[in-house]
């Protein structure tokens, strides 16, 4: 699922990414060596379920997406991906609250590809900025960082719940009005 989610995500004339760069650089991931990583990724969550946190979707028995973190002084979100197929139906947000309750008030940080417009809007939505940092993975996939600051938006939302942050003066989590400014 990792592999053909880049597959569906990644490609792209301008930056030279094809499938065959894609297959090059990632298709370790679909062999038993790179599945016997992610079954220990997946061990060590429920190890040590306050240091990694895992969620995976199935639609039947197929896994059709994930959701991986690790605690440290600064949470990593990443990687997370959902097939073409089930995009735009609320999963991603699910896991999403999922990972920033999981999370709780530490900042938190991620990689993003530039040009996937939509998770930088959805990782947006979910108060996560641009920091500015780029990095090229493999000399090659343009991504920025982006962090979400959990003490400039902590007890700001007036719900009371965690939130994505302010957008336009409303919580774009509970649309309701902003009470501070940051």
């Amino acid at each position: 699922m990792h592999l053909q989610a880049w597959l569906q995500t990644y490609p792209n004339e301008d930056a030279g990414i094809d499938e065959f760069w894609i297959k090059e650089h990632l298709g370790s991931v679909a062999t038993a060596e790179g599945i016997a990583q992610w079954r220990g990724f997946f061990a060590d969550v429920t190890r040590q379920p306050d240091q990694f946190f895992g969620r995976v979707v199935r639609s039947g028995a197929e896994i059709v997406g994930f959701l991986c973190g690790r605690r440290a002084e600064v949470v990593s979100l990443g990687p997370m991906y959902l097939l073409n197929e089930v995009q735009g139906q609320g999963l991603g947000g699910r896991l999403m609250r999922e990972f920033l309750s999981w999370a709780g008030e530490r900042a938190m940080h991620l990689w993003v590809t530039t040009y996937n417009e939509r998770a930088v809007r959805f990782y947006q939505h979910f108060g996560f900025e641009p920091t500015g940092e780029e990095e090229l993975w493999r000399g090659k996939l343009p991504n920025i960082r982006m962090a979400r600051d959990t003490a400039r938006q902590a007890g700001s939302c007036p719900s009371g719940r965690p939130c994505g942050g302010q957008r336009g003066g409303v919580c774009p989590s509970h649309r309701e009005p902003w009470a501070g400014s940051r």
